[in-house]
């Protein structure tokens, strides 16, 4: 082997779901300088990569190896990225290239499609079911005599009907068993289990047009694949394939995306408003001053974006979290007690019920001129706020000191296909955070359309939302993101339990509009 710094890795990406990379897979992809893949293997561990990352699709093998080389020998790392397992996809010809060249290499095992895709529709390949496991190509499907045990057939989506033709012809019972598994461990995933002898007609009825599947499809042959109703759970997430729009700023949206993909939703970010900075930065130069002097008793977050910009105010400054040291400090609700935390700060005061600022001013205490050596509070907020809080302040004897510490205007227009989507029912649901969302998506892309689940924050949002025109279908227990996506899971998940008790196939809202049909995309 050569002295050389620069190494290749061939690693494995899984059949789809990006958290099935395995931990070494992460830090490889963040620590490359060259990763060669499919450009639909690429896309999925795109925001893994280092910004200046190069990412190539593969040639022949010799090609290929060429490359990956070349940036080994200038010193660096480069990563060949394979769907599932690279030694099940193919990578034997080019890791032993690699290996003739005396290049240092790693293999990198990923989640087989074999194995991943079945787990994630629920069907145990090694059940009760006595006898041998068998992992076949589709094309050789005419070759394969029945016998007992699980028949895995890779390559499925071409013509299941065939398939299915081929296995019978070949002996195997027509009531055997069999489930077909399209775009899997995606929130594109679909599986419909029938018998070898049905598969044209259950196919249709469960509304699958083959012809256009973009994924491909696994196969499972036996009495494993009968069984998958008893270990289904991806598929039967509440929310599962719903595509969810997330009209609000880029940096709020994060954590209401996290909690639907756990739902198994597809959350589309669309911000509807942008945050700037004030026209005259004066006040707010003022207003840290007075915070570093003791100025404040109080400092008062009703926002994420408020906790923001004072944070970014102090670090222009050279300040940190120390600069509230003998400052009580109230939150708004948890969503803005968590950018304090992130920021070392950990507030006084947060509302116990309405998380907002009419719910802060009654949780907040009267000035007592023998406990609070100074009645000031500071309160940075958005150009817009509504007045309640300074007025109920004043009331409890407070002087509060109304500093604007952002502007929030309204964002450009999405893209012509968003705003098509939302007024022509390609959403399923649509989550407003509050009346302002509400005007803004309206005002820059249009109403969303009939079919379209509406979930709102709040009573306020919700007239704002009738106001519209807006059915509203979703109302939050209490005004917070968490519980706001929680109520839609419920209502996702009472929706399936009504279909299921109806004997009916289970429609996303999207799928009720006229003429749509599922499609596997």
């Amino acid at each position: 082997m050569t002295d050389m710094d620069g190494w290749v890795a061939f690693v494995g990406a899984g059949p789809g779901d990006e958290g099935l990379l395995t931990t070494r897979a992460v830090r490889l992809l963040g620590d490359a300088a060259l990763v060669v893949a499919e450009p639909e293997v690429a896309d999925r561990v795109r925001l893994l990569l280092r910004p200046d990352a190069q990412v190539v699709e593969p040639s022949d093998v010799a090609g290929t190896v060429r490359t990956l080389l070349q940036t080994a020998r200038a010193g660096r790392l480069a990563v060949r990225l394979y769907p599932g397992d690279p030694l099940l996809s193919g990578a034997a010809a080019e890791v032993q290239a690699c290996a003739k060249a005396k290049a240092r290499f790693e293999i990198v095992p990923g989640v087989p499609a074999v194995t991943g895709v079945p787990a994630y529709a629920g069907i145990a390949l090694t059940g009760d079911a006595p006898g041998e496991l068998r992992v076949i190509h589709a094309s050789e499907a005419s070759q394969v005599s029945y016998g007992p045990g699980t028949l895995v057939v890779l390559r499925a989506e071409t013509a299941p009907q065939d398939l299915g033709k081929m296995l019978i012809a070949a002996g195997w019972p027509d009531a055997t068993p069999f489930a077909i598994t399209w775009d899997g461990t995606t929130t594109d995933q679909q599986t419909v289990v029938t018998t070898l002898g049905r598969i044209g007609p259950d196919l249709k009825a469960a509304g699958v047009t083959v012809a256009t599947t973009r994924g491909g499809a696994i196969a499972v042959i036996g009495e494993a694949a009968a069984a998958k109703s008893r270990f289904s759970w991806y598929e039967t997430k509440p929310l599962f394939g719903w595509r969810v729009l997330v009209p609000r700023t880029r940096e709020q949206a994060s954590s209401v995306s996290d909690r639907l993909r756990e739902y198994g939703a597809v959350p589309e970010e669309v911000p509807t408003i942008a945050v700037e900075p004030p026209r005259t930065p004066q006040q707010m130069e003022r207003a840290i001053k007075g915070l570093v002097t003791g100025r404040y008793q109080w400092v008062a977050f009703t926002s994420t974006n408020a906790v923001k910009a004072v944070r970014e105010k102090l670090e222009e400054y050279g300040l940190d979290a120390r600069a509230f040291a003998g400052v009580k400090v109230a939150a708004v609700g948890e969503q803005t007690s968590a950018a304090l935390l992130d920021f070392g700060i950990r507030p006084d005061l947060v509302p116990d019920g309405q998380q907002s600022a009419e719910g802060l001013a009654d949780a907040w205490p009267p000035y007592d001129d023998l406990l609070d050596p100074i009645n000031r509070v500071l309160l940075p907020r958005a150009d817009i706020a509504t007045e309640t809080l300074v007025a109920r302040l004043t009331d409890l004897g407070w002087e509060a000191e109304d500093v604007t510490a952002y502007r929030t205007v309204r964002a450009a227009p999405p893209p012509a296909p968003i705003r098509e989507a939302i007024k022509g029912g390609g959403f399923d649901a649509v989550l407003f955070t509050s009346s302002s969302t509400v005007r803004n998506l309206v005002g820059i892309a249009g109403k969303p359309h009939a079919v379209t689940v509406i979930g709102v924050i709040g009573p306020q949002t919700a007239k704002t939302a009738n106001d519209f025109g807006l059915r509203v279908d979703v109302t939050s227990s209490k005004p917070s993101v968490t519980a706001l996506v929680d109520a839609l899971a419920e209502f996702g998940a009472a929706q399936r339990d009504a279909a299921a008790e109806a004997g009916e196939p289970l429609r996303r809202p999207s799928e009720r509009r006229r003429g749509a049909r599922r499609r596997l995309r």
